[in-house]
């Protein structure tokens, strides 16, 4: 009966491919969507995640995202360093600023001001050029692909210059840095000559980068840190993941993306219960001729889950993996996905949605099976 089931099922092209096409659609769209949707709320955090010298950020209280800085005066420094439990702290200066090429062009970068003694807040790779190279006066470095889009089509080389507020500014280096949320090129320089390219007010240090003692918990010394200063203290993870709430809680990310993916699975359900009627339509006489000749109803409902499962099993293969090679492809050769990836729950989630998709389409079909008279096949 199983091979009788197939046999119907592929004999029909037109509406077989018509409900792989509704199935692969909708899994297209839920795993694309999904996946740029998981990557711009990752890359909110990527700038935690690449300094991983220190384990806790301190911020001022009202500091909601790591991209949202409130200034801190340069004492916080000092207080922070005393608290126990603390093996060092360094400052941290954040700021989005305007860059202008040699050739004309104008870009918005992300700035960030590393500690001038140690470099904490770089970047653990540097690809071309040094760390140390960062000491001479108005040098900074930049991200990989940032100077690719800065760039573009260019080689790379040492001593390009950039004008910064009217200041000069020489690349003497890049970085592998994971791509911001709110930027497509990240420079980093010395904290001092972060505050000479983007001038501002007395209180220029966004953050306080710390790192516990060993054999310190970084969650108990952050909240020594906040008891005693009154400044918010959070370790590196719990920072990303408050960064990650807070675009995904006030942002219209989610809607826009919520939307497109709804979108997705109200079609496939439409397609797929459309064509799989049809399909039922035009093969009611099979059907019925099955029940005739003894066929029970529970045989008969195995027979359609298979047709499904076959429609749902292709359907959702091939519009996965149309899905990941978009979001491959992109990630290789546009910046603008740069570090895009799909997890294995937006997969997960893909083949939950198809199985529902699957299940009400033939659910609907059913009906029209169970409720078939045997005696309508020997009618004229």
């Amino acid at each position: 009966m199983n091979w009788i089931a197939l046999r119907m099922l592929t004999g029909d092209a037109v509406k077989y491919i018509g409900m792989v096409f509704g199935v692969a659609f909708a899994t297209l769209l839920i795993g694309q969507q999904s996946s740029i949707f998981v990557g711009l709320v990752d890359r909110a955090s990527t700038t935690i995640r690449d300094i991983r010298d220190a384990d806790i950020w301190v911020m001022d209280p009202r500091v909601k995202s790591v991209d949202g800085s409130q200034p801190l005066p340069s004492t916080d420094l000092s207080r922070v360093r005393g608290v126990a439990g603390v093996s060092w702290a360094a400052p941290l200066l954040s700021a989005t600023t305007t860059v202008n090429t040699d050739d004309g062009n104008t870009e918005t970068v992300r700035m960030l001001g590393v500690d001038d003694a140690s470099l904490i807040g770089l970047p653990q790779r540097v690809v071309q050029g040094s760390r140390e190279a960062l000491r001479a006066p108005g040098a900074i470095l930049m991200d990989r692909a940032g100077y690719a889009f800065l760039f573009k089509g260019e080689p790379w080389r040492e001593g390009r210059t950039l004008e910064i507020n009217d200041s000069r500014a020489v690349i003497v280096g890049l970085v592998e840095a994971g791509a911001q949320f709110s930027s497509q090129v990240t420079i980093f320089t010395r904290y001092s000559a972060a505050q000479d390219f983007a001038p501002g007010g007395r209180n220029r240090m966004s953050f306080v980068l710390v790192r516990a003692a060993q054999g310190q918990d970084p969650a108990e010394v952050s909240q020594r840190i906040s008891a005693q200063t009154g400044l918010k203290a959070l370790t590196a993870p719990s920072f990303a993941q408050a960064t990650s709430d807070f675009i995904i809680g006030n942002t219209g990310i989610p809607i826009s993306f919520g939307v497109v993916v709804a979108l997705g699975v109200v079609v496939g359900i439409v397609v797929v219960a459309l064509t799989f009627s049809l399909f039922i339509r035009d093969n009611i006489r099979q059907f019925g001729a099955l029940k005739a000749i003894g066929v029970t109803n529970l045989r008969l409902i195995g027979m359609v889950l298979l047709q499904g499962a076959l429609v749902g099993v292709v359907g959702y293969a091939i519009g996965l993996g149309l899905a990941a090679g978009v979001i491959q492809g992109g990630a290789a050769n546009a910046p603008a996905l740069r570090g895009f990836f799909m997890p294995w729950q937006v997969a997960a989630f893909a083949a939950a949605v198809v199985a529902v998709i699957i299940t009400i389409a033939g659910g609907l079909a059913l009906r029209r099976v169970l409720t078939t008279d045997p005696a309508a096949v020997f009618r004229g």
